[in-house]
Formats: C-alpha cells, structure tokens, sequence
C-alpha cells in the first residue's frame, strides 16, 4: 500500500510511518500543502492522511485541490481541531474520514484498511438514474429533470449512497460507516445537516420530493409514486 502523508510535525509524521513500516507500506511524507499537492498529482497513492494546520496551503485547500483531479482516491484528515464546524468543512472539502489528535494508531491503520477495501471493491454503473434524477458517477455530475445541479463532494457520495438503497431506510448509523467511514456519533448533527444541504439542492423548486425522513429511523430516497407510510415525512 502506498500512503501519502502530509504533516508538518516531523516527529508525528516520523512516528507514523514507522509504524506503518512494520505492515511493509510504502509511506511519503510531505511537510506542507504545496509539496503535498506535487506529491498527491505525481504518483498514485492508495490513500493521504493529511492535517489540517499546513504552511503555504492548509488542510481544506489541499484537499479541495486534490479532489479536482483525484476524485476517488481516499482521503483522512489527522488534525487536532475537532468541532463539528471543523468536521463539517472538512467533509465539504471532500474528505473521507476524519481523526481528531490525540488517537489511536491502531484505529488510524483500521479506517484505512476500510477505506481502501471500499475503494477496491465499490464498482457501480457509470450512469444511475431515479425519479427524475441522472447521476454519472465517473463525472459525478447530477441532473434532475435536465437542470444540472451542482453537489459538493460529500454530498455526491450522501446521494449516491442513497441512491443505491432507494425505496429503503437507512439509518444514521449506516450513512456515517458508508459515506464517512466513521462510527456515528449520536452527539452531533453532521448527517441531518448535510441531508439538509442535499434537500435544498435535490428536491426544492419540485413538487416531488426525493428525500424523506423516517422520525427515530432515518431516511431514503423514494419517488412520490411509491409513497405509502403517512409517518414519512
């Protein structure tokens, strides 16, 4: 496996791929965005672990950069910043997962092996379409009735997600391990708040209305057509 590192503490990056050497990975370190953004676009990696707090170009810009060529390679943010306003941008700037400091490096080696494994393995159609909505997933472009709309990238993979287990509730619980690669945390708000973000692009200006909320359940995307609980919302 070949891990991209971008981290300005020398002494943590050092630590961590030491570890990583004994699982024989091919480990490259960065010490600030720019170098890290020249590494990311050089070479294929299987995944970058990157902090936030980064000379020259910071945590959320590498990201986003790296996103705009790389859309499937997995990403980690490893920071010590941790509010879920902090997680939020992070996961808006195309994150995969996201591991606040201090923790655990056997957690850390954990969410990579997930990530990756997903990223082996998770091969879907080009083209999903459902109820007015035509999803490319090379291109991760959306049109709903033929009007473009334009998702981050957290929100393409809420939506996909959704979209592969459309007329079917998922809970919170399976979104946070399927789009986010983490364990829920009944303590934050994260996945209401971007079910929010994807409502107000996905279904207004529609009578029809794609994403619905099961109260203590979860959600699912389902077509007008195929309604038939009242307790749907």
């Amino acid at each position: 496996m070949r891990i991209l590192i971008i981290e300005d503490d020398c002494r943590l990056s050092n630590l961590l791929k030491r570890n990583f050497d004994e699982f024989n990975y091919d480990v490259t370190i960065a010490a600030d965005g720019d170098a890290g953004l020249r590494l990311a676009q050089s070479a294929p990696y299987d995944i970058i672990i990157l902090d936030i707090i980064l000379p020259k170009l910071n945590g959320v810009q590498l990201c986003k950069a790296i996103r705009k060529s790389l859309l499937e390679i997995p990403i980690i943010i490893l920071t010590s910043l941790g509010t879920t306003d902090n997680k939020l941008e992070g996961f808006d700037a195309g994150a995969d997962d996201y591991l606040v400091k201090p923790f655990d490096f056997r957690e850390l080696h954990i969410r990579i092996l997930v990530l990756t494994k997903k990223r082996k393995y998770n091969k879907h159609a080009e083209v999903v379409s459902y109820g007015g909505l035509v999803v490319n997933l090379q291109k991760m472009t959306v049109l709903r009735e033929g009007l473009e709309i334009n998702l981050t990238v957290k929100e393409f993979k809420l939506l996909h997600y959704l979209l592969l287990n459309a007329e079917r509730v998922v809970s919170k619980e399976e979104i946070a391990e399927n789009v986010w690669g983490i364990n829920f945390d009944r303590g934050t708000n994260f996945i209401n708040v971007y079910i929010n973000y994807l409502r107000s692009k996905i279904d207004k200006g529609f009578n029809d209305k794609l994403i619905h909320t099961k109260n203590g359940v979860g959600f699912l995307l389902k077509k007008r057509a195929n309604m038939s609980e009242p307790s749907i919302q």
